[in-house]
C-alpha cells in the first residue's frame, strides 16, 4: 500500500511537470497576441532598452532646416567678416584727480580695402585710443579716427590690419526700402561678441529728438533686436545689402523692445567721403539770420503774408548776399529780442515751401551740397509780385 501510494504520487508530480513544461514551449513559440482595447483607449507604450531613448529611429529623416533659416544662416557667414567690434580707451580724471582709463564698445563695417570702417560718433565720442577686432576673433588691431560727425552720429576709423581682413561690405539704397521688408543687424551686444537679430522695418523718415537742441531725422526704424554695443553695427537687407547703421533705441528700460533705429545708408553714402577726404562734413549753407513767422508776429509787423522766414541779416560774402537777397533794415524790440525788419521773407526753395527752420535746413542738408544752385522765391516790400533768386550755395563755417 505504501509503495502504490507513493508511486501514485510520483506519477502525478511527473505528469505536472511534463504539462508545465508543455505550457511553456508553447508560450515560447506561439507569437505575441495583442489585446483589444475598448473604443478610444490608448495602448500602453512598449519597454525599451535605455539607449534607445537616446538615439533616432533607423527610419529618421535627417535634420532639415527650410529656404529661409539656410538664407540667414548663409547670410551671417558671408558677412560677419565684414562686421568688426570697435572698442575705445580714454583717459579721465576720477574724484582723486588721478588719471585712470576708461573703456567703451560698440560695432562697425568695413567699407574699402584701404581699412576704414564706418561707425557711430558716440562710441568714439571723447575718446584717445581705438582698436578693432573682426568676427569673433579675440584679437584686435588699433585704428585711428579719420573723421565724425556729430549731427549725423557718423564715424570713420581706419584700422591697421592685414589686407586679407579687410572684407568690404556691400552698399544698399534706402531710398527704396518698404515697410514690412526684411531687417537684419550684427553687431557686438554689450562685448559679448558678434550676434545676429533679425526682424523687419517697422517704419520709414522717423524723428526722434535726442537732445533739447538736436533732432535726427530720416531714421529707418526695426523691431529687430538692438541692444548697447550694437551702436555703429550695419543693419542689412535679405541680400545681404547694408541698408543702414544702427544708432539707438527707445526704451524705459534701457534694453530692446523694438523700438530701434538706423540712419539710411544713403546718408552714409552722401557724408562719409567728406569725412575721409576733410575729417568733417561741410554742410551747405545761405548765410542768413531768419526769423519764422506765424500769424500773430505778422500781425504785429503789418506783414501780408502769414508764414515764412523773415531775413533779419545776411552774412556779407555769403550764399544769400552774393545772389541779392536783402536783410532787415529797421531795429526794433520784440519783448527782449532785438530784431531786424524790413528784409526779404523766404517763401520756398526750388517750388518747396519754406515754414520754419528746419525746413530750411533738413532741404539743404538733406538734398544739397557745397556749391550747388538754389532758386530762392521770395517777397519783397514794394514788389507786386514774388522774386525768385538763384543763389550758389557755401560752406557753413563751424
Amino acid at each position: 500500500m505504501k509503495t502504490s501510494f507513493l508511486q501514485k504520487v510520483a506519477g502525478i508530480s511527473l505528469s505536472g511537470l511534463v504539462a508545465g513544461a508543455l505550457v511553456i514551449g508553447y508560450l515560447q513559440l506561439s507569437p505575441p497576441q495583442e489585446k483589444s482595447l475598448p473604443s478610444g483607449s490608448t495602448p500602453v507604450a512598449q519597454q525599451h532598452p535605455i539607449e534607445d531613448l537616446y538615439s533616432p529611429p533607423a527610419h529618421a529623416a535627417p535634420s532639415t532646416t527650410g529656404t529661409s533659416e539656410q538664407q540667414i544662416i548663409n547670410l551671417y557667414k558671408n558677412l560677419s567678416p565684414s562686421v568688426v567690434n570697435v572698442t575705445t580707451r580714454s583717459f579721465q580724471y576720477n574724484n582723486y584727480m588721478e588719471l585712470v582709463p576708461q573703456e567703451g564698445a560698440g560695432s562697425g563695417f568695413v567699407i574699402d580695402t584701404a581699412g576704414h570702417v564706418v561707425t557711430n560718433h558716440h562710441v568714439v565720442k571723447g575718446a584717445q585710443r581705438f582698436y578693432v577686432s573682426f568676427g569673433t576673433a579675440e584679437h584686435s588691431y588699433p585704428a585711428q579716427l579719420v573723421g565724425f560727425d556729430e549731427r549725423n552720429d557718423l564715424a570713420v576709423l581706419k584700422v591697421q590690419a592685414p589686407k586679407e581682413m579687410l572684407r568690404p561690405v556691400q552698399l544698399g539704397n534706402s531710398s527704396a526700402l518698404q515697410v514690412g521688408q526684411t531687417a537684419i543687424a550684427i553687431g557686438n551686444p554689450f562685448a559679448l561678441g558678434q550676434t545676429i537679430t533679425t526682424g523687419v522695418i517697422s517704419s520709414l523718415h522717423r524723428n526722434i529728438q535726442i537732445e533739447q537742441n538736436r533732432q535726427m531725422t530720416d531714421l529707418i526704424q526695426t523691431d529687430a533686436a538692438i541692444n548697447s554695443g550694437n551702436s555703429g553695427g550695419p543693419l542689412f537687407d535679405s541680400s545681404g545689402r547694408v541698408i543702414g547703421v544702427n544708432t539707438l533705441i527707445l526704451s524705459p528700460s534701457g534694453g530692446s523692445i523694438g523700438l530701434g533705429f538706423a540712419i539710411p545708408i544713403n546718408t552714409v553714402k552722401r557724408f562719409v567721403p567728406e569725412l575721409i577726404k576733410y575729417g568733417r562734413v561741410q554742410y551747405p549753407w545761405m548765410g542768413v539770420s531768419v526769423l519764422p513767422l506765424n500769424p500773430r508776429i505778422a500781425q504785429l509787423m503789418k506783414l501780408n503774408v502769414s508764414s515764412g522766414l523773415l531775413v533779419m541779416q545776411t552774412l556779407p560774402g555769403g550764399a544769400a548776399a552774393n545772389g541779392g537777397i536783402k536783410g532787415g533794415n529797421q531795429r526794433v524790440y520784440f519783448g527782449n529780442y532785438e530784431l531786424f525788419i524790413g528784409g526779404d521773407i523766404i517763401v520756398a526753395i526750388d517750388g518747396r515751401p519754406i515754414k520754419t527752420e528746419r525746413d530750411l535746413s533738413d532741404y539743404l542738408e538733406g538734398q544739397k551740397r557745397v556749391g550747388d544752385q538754389i532758386k530762392v522765391t521770395v517777397l519783397r516790400r514794394g514788389a507786386g509780385q514774388p522774386v525768385d533768386l538763384n543763389l550758389t550755395l557755401t560752406a557753413r563755417s563751424n
